[in-house]
């Protein structure tokens, strides 16, 4: 019987303080695991010394990929070219800050093994993540589910197993530039299941997520998943017509009456409001417009500089 083959796919951006212990671990927990093993570590730019390391790792072990970008291009972007990359029947993504425990990868595919071709991993709690992390994450998932057509499931994080059919479908048609991974993953389709797991201390070395980054992250999620702000324009000149309409009657009334009405303040506030209401509009409308314009462009998702592997294999 054939043996099938696992590509694992590790995104890596500045973590020269933790790659050595990561590869052995991770080679400590795929050992008789049942599958032929390819890992594939995609260098983000890295502007450490990770690249140096990981061209080490990859000379010491024939199994071992490295794809370095020519700049830093993101996460998502790491994450779709080790797909792009893969050859196995199984593809795993994770990081290699050790937050995703190598330890499980035997229960992901324990998971596929039982029909499943996703396997999404469900941090249901995280020993580093802060305060504002987890409040953050709270409200993300709960505005990008009022808005989506599509229902996400919260807390899924980057790491996760597809099998080469998911793999194939996300190689072939979602291309688009701006990429939200987890959702593309969880609004697929196919046969799935989660692995509920308990995130651990980063084993060296910082996150790369600033608040920013993470608000620019969730920004362009929601947009790459719903088209509802686009509708903020419709119900904002709805709302102010009616009130327009009530100002109107109000007026009519107070002149019929003989009370003239005070309008200073009135216009002065119904124009400030109309005027910021309107540039918010103009903003969302365009933000969209600056997604389409990054699809028209056509510019690649990541570009490879160099792939290192095994010193004989070259």
């Amino acid at each position: 019987m054939i043996q099938k083959k696992c590509s694992i796919v590790v995104s890596v951006y500045n973590e020269e303080a933790v790659l050595p212990h990561f590869h052995n671990e991770l080679c400590s927990k795929t050992q008789n695991i049942g599958y032929s093993i390819e890992i594939i570590y995609v260098n983000d730019g890295s502007i450490d010394t990770s690249a140096a390391k990981l061209d080490q790792i990859a000379d010491s072990d024939n199994r071992v990929k490295v794809l370095h970008f020519s700049r830093n291009f993101g996460h998502e972007a790491a994450m779709t070219a080790g797909i792009d990359y893969a050859s196995g029947d199984v593809v795993i993504c994770m990081d290699s800050d050790l937050q995703n425990p190598p330890e499980l990868l035997p229960d992901m595919l324990q998971a596929y093994e039982k029909g499943n071709d996703i396997v999404t991993m469900m941090r249901e709690d995280r020993e580093d993540g802060g305060l504002y992390k987890s409040v953050f994450s709270k409200m993300f998932y709960r505005i990008l589910n009022h808005l989506s057509e599509m229902q996400l499931q919260p807390n899924v994080s980057d790491f996760f197993l597809l099998s080469k059919p998911v793999a194939d479908v996300l190689r072939k048609d979602y291309r688009e530039r701006t990429r939200f991974m987890r959702g593309f993953v969880q609004t697929l389709g196919f046969r799935r299941t989660s692995i509920s797991y308990r995130a651990p201390r980063r084993a060296a070395g910082e996150s790369k997520y600033s608040f920013r980054k993470l608000l620019r992250f969730a920004l362009s999620s929601m947009a790459s998943f719903s088209k509802i702000p686009l509708k903020i324009g419709i119900y904002s000149g709805i709302m102010f017509g009616l009130l327009s309409v009530a100002l109107i009657i109000y007026s009519i009334i107070m002149w019929i009456v003989n009370r003239p009405v005070g309008g200073y303040t009135t216009l002065i506030i119904f124009l400030s409001a109309f005027a910021a209401i309107s540039l918010i509009v103009i903003g969302i409308i365009g933000y969209y417009i600056g997604f389409i314009l990054d699809e028209v462009k056509g510019r690649p998702i990541y570009v490879v500089e160099r792939v290192t592997t095994r010193e004989d294999e070259r």
